[in-house]
């Protein structure tokens, strides 16, 4: 009875833990057998091939039933060997294919999946799993450290770590630079490095380069033991259109779709899902949920989002939908489904989409023509703020709208601010280098960015490497170039991101309201001419931090701002200290406020600007003042 529902929910779409269904499982029926199930619905014959049949010498026949899945049961394979299955696709030629289902490949270049049974394992991160679902995300910091999990970093002989070695190694050094949360690049079977993970084949299967799932499940485990977060990329747009992989599995679209450009991604190189279809729902949805529950892992950020809404976003020919229009109504829906599916069987994960566009609000909720999605990346922001930074300071007054119009949509949609891999390749220079004038003022200029990214609505992500100030842009098949602490001004770089970090965590004003103006007071947004913004941002109990960033090289002696509360004022970030590589040796004197008009407000704090740099302020100590009438 089990495998009639698990069939017909598989038609459905409805079948959310499908590799429960399809792929290898112990045979309950025959001890010591294995029973193998794949779904080819329109292939002319299916056989099992692998170790244990001498490969072609002697294939094992499978049987396909009423809904096309293929199946076979045999006592001949053992834990450890490799098989594939041999299909005849319709029309009649011969391939080899992977196990889509399979939770463990062998090693690049080969495709084969490794007969093994799951292991059930007993968890010891119960105390973060609890915290997780009483606390959540949205009024907690979120500090992301984007990883390439094989070029972090290498071995003497040039092989990338695993997890085992990525557990002694980077979590300590997340716990040194403060980080709330880690997210790989996706960790799913991947043929090509060169593809970063982007290009997947196994979306059951963890990337045989990182090591064992066991590797992967300790790992995280002890993220969460040291109260890190772990996230993960996941491709559920296109697929790598490998032969030996998802692609015309039987010899008809399988996983993709029928349409012949809908199917092809031109861009990439790729083949796209077929989202309507309900299989490839069953088959989506299974392995979203199978990453979340199998590895304990927190979140999932949903790649090209804007591929699966825009049927013109690839670059190849496209026909509009029903109504005349560009948007993938297969994909929205989709998209709108994989939330649903996700948050009622875990509604305290993080859920993250990569979009570029504005057509489609992503964060909110359906009811409202939403997406259902947690976050989305600002990628405007990201944009706008990094053509800033690498401009000339003495043309910045010209384009300080570029600082600036955030704050006029910053909370349309609940935000992360991505300073992602993609910034760092292609010719586009590293974040370092991105920066204006000499290697002084070019860490100077950084210290200042990111100081600006803290203080801004939304959660965080910075690409590893970009904590220390690594020139050279980032490759793949390198690990980060740890060489560079050995000078003095990548080590002040790093303890200043540490630092930075730190004081996230520690300031609820800069996380508690994240989501609605309540959380943000702009004091001064057109002072073009010194280039310089100033703005608070306030916790749910009355405290606050006043931000202010000096985006030119020049000092401003008795620089004056309004402020809301009369006081003593304490400087508590000052990103041209001597700790950090500037030339401050201490941080401006403690400072009382002045009586005195200053746009809408009453009190003044003045102060000296550092050159390039940003000075954040919080109240030491509150002054009564007499109530006065205003006109």
């Amino acid at each position: 009875m089990r495998l009639e529902e698990e069939m017909y929910t598989f038609g459905l779409g409805e079948n959310f833990h499908l590799q429960d269904y399809l792929g290898l499982h112990q045979d309950e029926s025959r001890e010591g057998a294995f029973v193998f199930r794949v779904w080819a619905p329109h292939a002319e014959q299916v056989q099992l091939i692998g170790d244990f049949t001498g490969w072609f010498q002697n294939p094992i026949d499978m049987v396909r039933n009423h809904i096309g899945v293929w199946e076979v049961s045999s006592d001949l394979p053992r834990e450890g060997q490799i098989y594939k299955y041999l299909v005849k696709r319709k029309g009649g030629q011969v391939v080899e294919k992977m196990d889509p289902f399979a939770s463990y490949l062998e090693a690049r270049p080969g495709t084969g999946a490794i007969v093994r049974l799951k292991r059930e394992r007993k968890w010891r991160d119960g105390p973060w799993m609890g915290r997780r679902k009483r606390f959540g995300f949205q009024k907690r910091p979120v500090n992301i450290y984007e990883v390439h999990a094989s070029s972090w970093k290498l071995r003497e002989d040039g092989t990338p770590y695993t997890f085992r070695e990525l557990k002694e190694e980077l979590i300590p050094y997340l716990e040194k630079m403060h980080y709330t949360h880690v997210e790989f690049l996706p960790l799913m079977a991947h043929p090509l490095g060169m593809s970063w993970g982007y290009q997947l084949m196994g979306y059951f299967a963890l990337e045989h380069t990182y090591g064992s799932p066991e590797d992967f499940q300790d790992f995280v485990e002890a993220c969460h033991q040291h109260n890190i977060g772990v996230l993960v990329d996941w491709v559920p747009g296109h697929f790598t259109q490998n032969d030996d992989a998802l692609a015309y599995f039987d010899g008809t679209p399988t996983f993709e779709y029928q349409d012949h450009h809908r199917a092809h991604n031109y861009r990439w190189g790729a083949l796209n899902f077929d989202l309507g279809k309900n299989q490839v729902q069953s088959f989506l949805l299974s392995s979203a949920l199978f990453w979340l529950e199998e590895y304990h892992i927190d979140g999932l950020r949903v790649d090209a989002v804007s591929n699966m809404l825009y049927l013109d976003y690839d670059e190849g020919p496209w026909t509009p939908n029903q109504d005349g229009g560009n948007r993938n109504m297969e994909g929205y829906n989709f998209l709108q489904r994989l939330n649903g599916v996700v948050k009622f069987y875990h509604p305290d994960v993080m859920m993250i989409a990569e979009e570029s566009t504005a057509a489609t609000p992503i964060t909110r909720p359906f009811e409202e023509g939403g997406l259902g999605f947690d976050f989305k990346w600002n990628m405007g922001w990201m944009n706008d703020i990094l053509k800033f930074y690498e401009e000339d300071p003495i043309y910045r007054q010209y384009d300080f709208n570029l600082v600036t119009f955030s704050f006029m949509y910053v909370f349309n949609e609940h935000f992360v601010l991505p300073f992602s891999h993609d910034e760092v390749v292609h010719g586009k220079k590293s974040m370092m280098h991105k920066m204006w004038g000499d290697r002084y003022n070019q860490f100077a200029g950084l210290r200042n960015l990111y100081a600006y990214q803290i203080c801004h609505p939304g959660k965080k992500l910075l690409f590893m490497g970009s904590e220390f100030g690594q020139f050279l842009e980032w490759k793949y098949d390198y690990q980060l170039e740890w060489g560079n602490l050995d000078d003095r001004m990548n080590r002040q770089m790093q303890y200043f991101t540490s630092r930075l970090n730190a004081f996230y965590k520690e300031h609820k004003a800069l996380w508690q309201i994240d989501d609605s103006y309540d959380g943000l007071e702009v004091i001064d947004a057109d002072n073009r001419a010194e280039s310089v913004l100033s703005f608070i941002r306030k916790g749910d109990k009355g405290d606050f931090l006043v931000c202010v960033f000096n985006m030119t090289p020049v000092e401003r002696k008795n620089f004056t701002i309004g402020v809301p509360v009369a006081g003593l004022y304490q400087e508590v970030i000052n990103t041209e200290l001597e700790e950090f590589g500037g030339v401050w040796k201490e941080h401006n004197p403690d400072t009382m406020t002045q009586e005195g008009s200053w746009k809408d407000y009453t009190n003044t704090l003045s102060f000296t600007l550092p050159a390039l740099g940003a000075s954040v302020w919080r109240v030491k100590r509150r002054v009564k003042q007499p109530k006065t009438h205003r006109e």
